[in-house]
């Protein structure tokens, strides 16, 4: 027993709490600092062989998943909860107290008091209870003999403020636990026109089933006159059970989210194969090909060849490409085409609107994090924790009516757990109107 209660107030320690708080932030700058996830020869060529082993022995390369960070966060846990075990039970007796139990001896030594003297019975003419409620006040009352105390408050539930907070904390990190367990990060390459049902995580590079088809239907992308890319995006199409429930347009910071996975546009890869669609104007028909650099490909029911001949590029950006056309017997057509920008060739006895374009892959990164709204609600609360605790204050009213002598007495006393000098200061405004009240 002697040593659960030595380690109930180890771990119920204010000390504790604040030597464990700043020993977390005192690592966190230091994970900020040093680079994380980085490969072991990263730390030696820009640390040092010695400082790299150092670095491996206590996992900094990794630092918020080691375990002596996991075990602070352990460490403060378990003083929120044993702290808040251990004190929460005195201030709930706090809030429910009763207040008109309070021997009038103890109202006449609070530090905020006044007491008023009448020569003759000026107050059965006045209801209290009812000039408290004109100054925001709602009392409680009880006879004690033949006299009459009322009691009111303010902000009793300000007093679990600071408990608000601890399980706001408590909530984070749950939350980041059941990310941690249940979620992943990673991420996938998808060629336009092409699909997959996996993703790769970032550290363990093993791949991630997502339980339903991604689709990358296109890529845009936008340049400055310098050729570096100024915006991107993808029309992505999420296909479960062989059928479309979902199409949108994704850009960086408009991600796309299902099922609690989330698909952020991130990057993108230029390729040398290319995209042409072609379209018959007498019949409207159309179709779309991938198609090769120098590779020459058929439209077989139409009897169509064609190919990509040359290419003109502006760094890795393509700007327009030759097209070699063949309709049947018919002459080869070859025309330059600017990137996806509709043309029309003649071949035979029709007429063909074609649009080429450079195929790219979009960049994804994937995430999925069922415990985000954990951490949501805990942010939430510590917000609201945080206001109570700090903005809010349990005030307290005694208004004591004494006819037990000669000379009637009325006495006015309260008290506040914090932010006196403002309370003073509603003290003495409620102390005037009563008296101007009474005196009239």
């Amino acid at each position: 027993m002697i040593i659960f209660n030595q380690l109930w107030n180890f771990f119920s320690s204010v000390k504790l709490a604040i030597f464990t708080l700043c020993a977390l932030a005192g690592t966190s700058i230091v994970g900020t600092i040093i680079p994380q996830g980085e490969s072991t020869s990263f730390y030696v060529q820009n640390f040092g062989r010695e400082t790299a082993h150092f670095f491996q022995i206590l996992d900094i390369p990794n630092m918020y998943y080691s375990w002596w960070f996991l075990g602070l966060l352990g460490i403060l846990s378990t003083n929120l909860i044993v702290c808040s075990l251990d004190r929460f039970p005195a201030v709930w007796k706090i809030i429910k107290a009763d207040n008109l139990a309070i021997e009038p001896e103890r109202i006449e030594k609070m530090a905020n008091f006044n007491k008023w003297e009448f020569g003759t019975d000026k107050l059965n003419h006045i209801d209290l209870a009812q000039l408290l409620k004109q100054n925001g006040w709602h009392a409680q009352s009880k006879k004690i003999d033949s006299n009459e105390l009322f009691f009111c408050q303010k902000g009793r539930w300000s007093r679990t403020g600071v408990y608000i907070v601890h399980l706001s904390i408590l909530l984070i990190f749950t939350g980041a636990i059941i990310g941690h367990i249940w979620g992943f990060k990673g991420s996938v390459m998808i060629p336009e026109m092409s699909s997959t049902q996996k993703v790769f995580a970032f550290k363990e590079g093993e791949a991630l089933e997502l339980g339903f088809t991604v689709r990358c239907n296109s890529f845009a992308i936008e340049f400055y006159n310098n050729g570096m890319p100024k915006e991107y995006k993808s029309s992505l199409t999420i296909i479960e059970q062989d059928q479309e429930v979902l199409t949108r347009d994704i850009e960086v910071n408009s991600p796309l989210t299902y099922k609690g996975i989330t698909f952020y546009q991130s990057s993108y890869q230029g390729y040398q194969d290319f995209i042409l669609s072609i379209t018959e104007n007498s019949s409207g028909e159309s179709k779309v090909f991938t198609l090769p650099f120098q590779k020459q490909m058929i439209w077989e029911g139409k009897d169509l060849h064609f190919g990509i001949v040359n290419a003109e590029a502006v760094g890795q950006r393509v700007v327009r490409a030759k097209v070699w056309f063949k309709s049947g017997d018919s002459p080869a057509s070859i025309e330059w085409l600017n990137d996806n920008v509709n043309t029309t060739f003649t071949s035979g006895a029709k007429e063909y609107t074609l649009a080429v374009k450079q195929m790219y892959a979009t960049g994804l990164q994937v995430a999925k994090d069922p415990g985000v709204w954990v951490v949501y609600i805990g942010c939430g609360l510590m917000l609201l924790g945080l206001y109570v605790a700090f903005f809010r204050s349990h005030q307290r009213i005694w208004l004591f009516k004494k006819n037990g002598s000669s000379t009637p007495q009325l006495w006015l006393s309260g008290s506040t757990n914090k932010n006196k000098m403002a309370f003073t200061q509603v003290f003495e405004k409620l102390k005037n109107r009563i008296e101007h009240a009474v005196q009239r």
